[in-house]
């Protein structure tokens, strides 16, 4: 039950709390009709631990001031990590703190922030689940205490205007070599497919190598230098005038974003192209390719 909220501090009573002050009513009406000094005593106790509560709790939210939020990957239906960064200006001393991040559209679990160690920066990380990709807007984040019995919860919210970046969930689809939306990014390296040049013979090279002309110049053997295209990379490409916005739109944006996580689990980089009517732009790394497609809207008619 809420006893006040004035936008920015709240109060409220919890079920423990209510039953105390019923339990405590009750013994001091009793104290009154018999006169018993012990129930006076006991009495007295009661409202005085009553209020140390509250008086503990309100302290438990002072002084303590966000610096920042900061989000991981976060992905639509998979969720992610959001860190909130804390200054104290008291370390040290106990919070039991819990935090809640108001958001729309999706929601975020609470996390906790115990307090109690000899550091001026405090980190919590709460998970978030939103709804859908793009921008995300935060709205205010809560701090609520019940510290140290339970009796009363007071609560600070304190006013954010932030969006995080919510990417697109990495759906797995067929490999590349059946998707027109991926191709392998190669590079040449030593190797056997075209003659690059010459070098002096080393032991293990197979005799087949051999450079006669250059050998028979320098008189010790050589050996020709070859050579091939390696795959470094994923070559990704995404026609946004080619498709209508819809649920078929969405998945093709979910099938490159599983292709960049492939790529980046596999250790290789990834180079996204999108056409539009702005033209081309290209992308390089993971990072980056994500956060285009979470932007990417659609542009057929």
């Amino acid at each position: 039950m809420k006893l006040w909220n004035d936008g920015h501090l709240g109060l409220a009573i919890t079920r423990l709390g209510g039953e105390y002050l019923l339990a405590m009513l009750a013994l001091g009406a009793l104290a009154v009709h018999t006169g018993n000094n012990l129930l006076y005593l006991v009495f007295s106790l009661m409202v005085g631990l009553f209020l140390v509560s509250g008086w503990v709790s309100r302290a438990a939210i002072r002084g303590l001031r966000m610096v920042q939020i900061t989000e991981g990957n976060l992905f639509v239906r998979m969720g992610g990590g959001v860190r909130v960064q804390f200054r104290d200006r008291f370390p040290g001393r106990v919070r039991c703190l819990q935090i809640c991040l108001i958001c729309e559209g999706g929601r975020v679990e609470p996390g906790y922030y115990a307090g109690g160690r000899a550091l001026a920066e405090g980190v919590v990380v709460l998970q978030a689940h939103p709804e859908r990709r793009g921008w995300w807007r935060v709205s205010a984040l809560e701090l609520r205490t019940s510290y140290p019995f339970g009796f009363l919860e007071k609560s600070l919210r304190l006013p954010i205007d932030q969006a995080l970046m919510v990417l697109p969930h990495p759906r797995s689809g067929p490999s590349h070599a059946e998707w027109k939306g991926e191709a392998p990014r190669t590079s040449s390296r030593s190797g056997a497919a075209s003659p690059d040049g010459a070098r002096p013979f080393r032991i293990g090279d197979p005799p087949a190598r051999i450079h006669w002309k250059r050998t028979a110049q320098r008189g010790e053997p050589w050996v020709r230098e070859f050579e091939e295209e390696v795959t470094v990379g994923v070559q990704l490409r995404l026609d946004l005038q080619a498709w209508r916005p819809g649920i078929a739109f969405e998945h093709e944006l979910e099938r490159l974003s599983g292709a960049i996580l492939h790529a980046h689990l596999k250790r290789r980089e990834v180079f996204l192209e999108i056409f539009g009517r702005e033209g081309r732009r290209a992308f390089q790394g993971r990072t980056s390719s994500w956060r285009a497609l979470a932007l990417a809207q659609a542009e057929g008619s």
